[in-house]
């Protein structure tokens, strides 16, 4: 088939035209497929070729579009913005990679994109247009935006707080700090940059060091807490409470947040109190031996039977695993559990014989005059109730109240079975000692009747199997 040639037209320039297009055909079917937008406008800035994507970013269609002027999708502000940027590509020649601007779609919205721009030129390398790829990047901004409030809110509250707030890198460097580090005597923004352990005790170090390991390892890390010490700019410390937590964005950990709170005052008070507390355990304590004096001197027949009894009902205690102030309550309620017996005739105490059933009448007594002594006397535990009720039976058969089971405080049916242990072990003016035996005889047949179960198997043990000897 013979095909006639232009005129000036040769086979080789046939040739040679046929891969040039085949090649554009390749580029344009290319950038049909890419996500993101490819344009071409002329140096007005009118639309001269661009892909479906960046048809589809501004909502018009190709029929729409071709031909449009930059105008017709940027406010006054982003037309001038855009023409600022692409005459200065069209006078440096040099392509703008990551240029930001708005566009406006055609259903009114607005769109946050990102494009690059450079010349477009013709076969003799004259410009005579721009083109570049566009991005949208409207999600990403409105995160931006997202997190640029939530760092302006953090940072309102953050500097209306009088605890120290700080974030911290992962190297350990200070990325924050509010205006209260200047309890320190230190100005936040001189610390910005700063190690945050530099001012730390070294006895707190290797803790702070460990939490903040934790930290930055697991983004589910819990809250870190820790008393720590601070040095003043004078060089005195400061005690804070601090509490640290990690900021987690998209499942990275991006720093830790800090809360120091101030508690060296609160620390001085403590300390002060304990002082105080300690001062007046002494001041009771001697008093208490006051008192035992008082009765073993009314009663000398019982020298002893308190402190011995105040001695069992501790190591019952113990044994229970009972917390230290309950211990220590009971231990003191023995001591002076029998102090209603100062109201009671010192013949009737030292009487050698059985007491008839108005002198027993009288000794009962000595529980209500007891309570009545030390219902006013200010404890950790109710110690004059607990001598109120330690002649009290789980039955219901004690005295003076008849109380039964539960309504019985358990130091005070602690105290019931060491009174009765040691009463039975020890001489008394109307009889010999019945030994330990006979009274662990006693409350052993009485385990759930008159005396606490819990309470018996206790006593049995640390007499019975951890050999304790009254002294």
């Amino acid at each position: 088939m013979n095909m006639q040639k232009k005129p000036g037209e040769t086979a080789s320039h046939k040739d040679a035209e046929k891969p040039r297009m085949d090649g554009e055909e390749k580029f344009h079917a290319l950038l049909q497929s890419i996500e993101d937008g490819y344009y071409e406008v002329d140096l007005k800035g009118n639309f001269i070729f661009f892909n479906d994507s960046m048809s589809r970013m501004l909502g018009y269609s190709r029929e729409e579009m071709m031909g449009m002027n930059n105008r017709q999708y940027t406010d006054q502000e982003q037309s001038e913005k855009l023409f600022a940027a692409f005459n200065k590509v069209y006078k440096t020649g040099e392509a703008s990679r990551a240029f930001n601007w708005q566009i406006i779609r055609k259903d009114g919205t607005r769109k946050y994109i990102e494009a690059s721009v450079s010349l477009l030129k013709d076969s003799s390398h004259q410009a005579v247009g721009f083109r570049g790829v566009v991005r949208d990047i409207t999600e990403r901004r409105m995160m931006e935006e997202k997190i640029r409030k939530e760092e302006q809110r953090f940072r309102a509250l953050a500097e209306q707080s009088s605890d120290i707030i700080l974030m911290v890198n992962d190297k350990g460097l200070i990325t924050y700090e509010n205006s209260s580090a200047g309890i320190l005597g230190i100005a936040p923004e001189n610390r910005v940059g700063q190690d945050v352990f530099e001012r730390l005790h070294r006895d707190d170090l290797a803790k702070v060091i460990e939490s903040f390991k934790i930290l930055f390892h697991d983004v589910r890390a819990p809250v870190q807490r820790a008393e720590v010490r601070l040095r003043n700019s004078d060089g005195s410390w400061n005690t804070f409470e601090a509490l640290a937590s990690n900021l987690v964005r998209d499942n990275v950990i991006e720093s830790a947040i800090v809360n120091l709170r101030d508690i060296t005052e609160r620390k001085k008070s403590d300390e002060r109190l304990k002082e105080t507390m300690a001062i007046l355990r002494k001041a009771i304590g001697t008093t208490i031996q006051v008192m035992i004096s008082a009765v073993e001197m009314r009663d000398p027949y019982t020298a002893g039977h308190q402190s011995r009894a105040a001695n069992i009902a501790r190591a019952i205690a113990t044994e229970l695993g009972l917390s230290y102030e309950r211990i220590d309550g009971i231990r003191m309620a023995g001591t002076i559990h029998d102090i209603g017996k100062l109201s009671i005739p010192s013949e009737i105490l030292t009487k050698p014989s059985k007491l008839n059933s108005i002198e027993y009448s009288m000794v009962k007594e000595h529980s209500h005059s007891g309570y009545e002594v030390l219902k006013n006397v200010e404890y950790d535990l109710p110690l004059a109730e607990i001598i109120y009720q330690h002649h009290e039976r789980m039955d219901g058969t004690g005295y003076p109240r008849n109380l039964k089971g539960d309504e019985i405080l358990l130091e005070a049916r602690i105290l019931a079975v060491a009174d009765v242990v040691e009463a039975m072990s020890s001489h008394r003016p109307y009889r010999a000692s019945l030994g330990i035996e006979k009274a662990l005889e006693e409350i052993e047949q009485n385990r759930g009747k008159l005396y606490d179960p819990d309470v018996v198997d206790a006593c049995l043990r640390i007499f019975r199997e951890k050999k304790m000897h009254l002294l």
